[in-house]
């Protein structure tokens, strides 16, 4: 991964933790804690000591870092917004809202972590998340070459709360966010957008990507139900045959964007019970993309096409 990218995936996640840690250490000086409140466990002070301090030197590192590597060569400019609403299908869109819901995700699991109860961990990781996207957005607005995005600042919302929804309607996540990606002939034509190597592709050709919604199919089927539980049903969004961000500027080269629309196979990799640390994380992890499966797709230009394996 080239440096430039890696330093900005750490710096997210280094403000991800710092939030973490602001937003659990206010919440428990403003919250008493009572024997009546059945819903909040005992909270583990030297956990919440190590997010305090780990937060905030990731944040001082990491805010330096995306200055230096992302903005210090962009000119600058008075704040200002910019509707890129209509660019690349939305499917940046798409990305700000997995984004938003995985940050919104490890921000629950770290407040669950310090001993905070199940509802509260997730209304706040839930808030984390989307706190978590808006210094990117803010940062944006200040430079030349980008400028906010209020169609961002409302998909990151987005994010957060369908962790949040999905836990208030059924105490548990039940659709889960994915991501794939395949190489496309589309970077190499024009590598300085959209990447020049496997790794900045994987971040910048929205052509090859694919988001999904992973749907556990044996939770909404009642108890004692005899499916599968490690397979799931996804339904994905991507695009393709897009060198710009417009569809005109495509067009004028001679290239018709379009969408694509699939139906696929997905493996829930959570129903692998096991005491290992190293595997439960590993699990977390891979269970973030959706692994190669048979799909069904569909788009305006080129019909229905079925995939023996897509990913």
């Amino acid at each position: 991964m080239s440096v430039v990218n890696l330093m900005l995936m750490r710096t997210k996640i280094a403000l991800a933790f710092l939030c973490i840690a602001c937003v659990s250490h206010q919440w428990l000086q403003a919250q008493p804690r009572t024997q009546k409140d059945t819903d909040t466990s005992q909270i583990n002070r030297s956990r919440l000591k190590t997010l305090v301090i780990g937060g905030s030197a990731l944040y001082g590192a990491g805010l330096i870092g995306l200055n230096e590597v992302w903005y210090k060569n962009s000119p600058r400019s008075s704040f200002r917004f910019f509707d890129d609403s209509q660019e690349w299908k939305q499917v940046d869109k798409v990305g700000h809202f997995y984004g938003a819901y995985h940050f919104s995700l490890a921000a629950s699991k770290a407040f669950r972590w310090t001993g905070m109860s199940q509802k509260k961990s997730v209304f706040w990781g839930a808030m984390t998340g989307i706190i978590v996207m808006t210094p990117i957005e803010i940062l944006d607005g200040f430079s030349e070459e980008y400028g906010a995005s209020w169609s961002d600042f409302f998909v990151n919302i987005g994010g957060g709360l369908f962790l949040y929804g999905q836990h208030a309607l059924w105490n548990e996540v039940r659709i889960h966010p994915k991501f794939s990606f395949h190489r496309t002939s589309f970077a190499p034509q024009r590598p300085t957008l959209l990447g020049k190597s496997f790794s900045e592709e994987i971040l910048k050709d929205y052509n090859g990507q694919t988001y999904w919604f992973s749907v556990d199919i044996d939770k909404f089927l009642p108890k004692g139900n005899r499916y599968p539980k490690w397979l799931n049903i996804a339904v994905g969004y991507g695009a393709e045959n897009m060198i710009f961000a417009q569809d005109q500027q495509n067009l004028e080269v001679g290239l018709r964007p379009y969408r694509q629309f699939y139906l696929s196979f997905d493996w829930d990799l959570t129903a692998i019970k096991t005491r290992s640390k190293f595997l439960k994380t590993l699990i977390y992890f891979v269970n973030m993309i959706h692994l190669p499966a048979p799909a069904l797709s569909f788009s305006a230009e080129k019909g229905w096409k079925l995939h023996a394996w897509y990913y």
